[in-house]
């Protein structure tokens, strides 16, 4: 589980159980720990875990352009399960230096923010996977109709994607064998 979500946003959680918790910041919105079920391992600063034959690096980074003077520090993780890499960015709110874009590596699945506001903006999100070039890309952190917060909608994003129409999926199945040879935008249902 990554960045649990206090109740308040207009979304449930239903207490699922899990065995590692990411948190990529304290902020009341990602760090609600308490929600889920199964006693796990909370990870929350940078550095390198191996839990239940899963690796995560937590690398540092800022919730601002402002090296975290305005809304704090945010870590990155990067998680290689099953010989697949995900990479969570948080609520990174600036671009990343060619340094923190290096040490992400090679990344099969990247999980953006996208709505701007306390975030990086849909135009920064989009040179960022121009950049990191992963295989699957599935923005997050953008307005829906049921999210209380003033977000940009994940329209904007496609847009500067250069695609429209893509249709949310219920659920992503990955492995090593069905990643795609070019990136491809993964919206998920909310």
């Amino acid at each position: 589980m990554t960045d649990p979500f206090a109740p308040g946003l207009g979304y449930s959680l239903d207490k699922p159980n899990a065995s590692i918790v990411t948190i990529s910041h304290s902020h009341k919105n990602h760090s609600y720990v308490s929600g889920i079920g199964g006693q796990p391992k909370l990870i929350n600063r940078p550095g390198e875990y191996e839990i239940g034959g899963a690796l995560i690096i937590g690398i540092s980074a800022f919730h601002d352009a402002e090296n975290g003077t305005v809304l704090g520090k945010n870590n990155i993780y990067d998680i290689e399960v099953d010989d697949v890499t995900v990479c969570h960015l948080g609520d990174l709110g600036h671009p990343l230096s060619s340094n923190q874009t290096e040490e992400l590596g090679n990344i099969d699945v990247l999980l953006v923010p996208i709505g701007g506001g306390t975030t990086i903006s849909a135009a920064q999100a989009a040179a960022l996977v121009r950049n990191i070039e992963p295989k699957i890309v599935i923005p997050m952190h953008y307005k829906t109709a049921t999210l209380t917060k003033e977000l940009d909608p994940i329209d904007k994003f496609l847009r500067e994607m250069g695609l429209s129409g893509i249709e949310p999926q219920p659920k992503l199945n990955v492995t090593r064998a069905n990643l795609p040879l070019t990136t491809q935008v993964t919206v998920l249902n909310v």
